[in-house]
């Protein structure tokens, strides 16, 4: 018998403001410093994709999402160089409650609104092709499958 596939489930919460995108700046990590991404993290244990986005938007910056405002943008099967596979789910926040700030300083070194359509060079490749997909209303893709 062999081993069942398994993957790492991802959560991406992407806030839009005024046609702008929020990102962050890693730092301080074992991945990604200085690259920008959403506001994002793996999936717990007994959580829902759902639970997960709610959650790490309030962990990253500070709001608060009620979970029937998050809505289905995309989903991403992504393989990395390193050929670990991962599933990603794309959130867009309808609304949310708060300011978005930085509540992580030791993880991220700041937060930005940048165009989707003109996405700084040091954003995180996986994130980068989640937002233009998600601003193009693709909703499914595969990245890094060759």
């Amino acid at each position: 018998m062999t081993d069942r596939y398994r993957s790492i489930v991802d959560v991406h919460v992407v806030l839009w403001r005024n046609g702008l995108v929020l990102l962050g700046e890693r730092a301080n990590t074992t991945f990604g410093n200085g690259c920008l991404n959403l506001p994002s993290g793996h999936l717990e244990e007994g959580e829902s994709v759902v639970d997960g986005a709610v959650r790490e938007a309030k962990e990253e910056v500070g709001i608060t999402i009620a979970p029937a405002d998050l809505r289905f943008a995309h989903v991403m099967h992504h393989h990395s160089e390193s050929g670990g596979g991962r599933i990603g789910f794309f959130f867009e926040a309808l609304r949310w409650e708060g300011e978005p700030v930085n509540m992580e300083p030791e993880k991220c070194a700041g937060l930005v609104w940048v165009d989707p359509k003109k996405l700084p060079p040091n954003t995180i490749p996986y994130q980068e092709a989640g937002v233009v997909n998600c601003h193009q209303g693709q909703a499914f893709a595969l990245d890094g499958w060759d």
